[in-house]
């Protein structure tokens, strides 16, 4: 279609183009959209890449922080429990000394 292009308009403007220069400037064009097409496909495929790398990471970044908050959360209530554990042991044997004590006086007493 380029060459009947070129032929046409050196029809139109009266110039002599000998067909080997047509042909050579097809050949030109054709390799010109051809490199141009390559690149355009390799930027896509490369932007592609470098948005589906970066939510990637993106996505291991937030299993990793919630994963972490997780933990955090799993020892804090654990923290909470052992400790809410030894209260509830402490006042069960100041209990129990406090009444053996008690029962004690109360013998020698009487």
């Amino acid at each position: 279609s380029f060459l009947s292009f070129l032929s046409c308009l050196s029809v139109l403007f009266g110039l002599d183009v000998d067909t080997r220069v047509v042909v050579r400037l097809c050949v030109v064009v054709t390799v010109i959209v051809v490199l141009f097409t390559v690149v355009v496909v390799v930027l896509v495929v490369f932007v592609f890449i470098v948005v589906v790398l970066v939510l990637v990471v993106v996505l291991i970044l937030v299993v990793v922080v919630v994963v972490v908050v997780f933990l955090f959360l799993v020892v804090v209530v654990l923290i909470v429990v052992v400790d809410v554990v030894v209260l509830v042991v402490i006042v069960v044997v100041v209990v129990a000394v406090v009444v053996v004590v008690v029962d004690v006086v109360v013998v020698v007493v009487v």
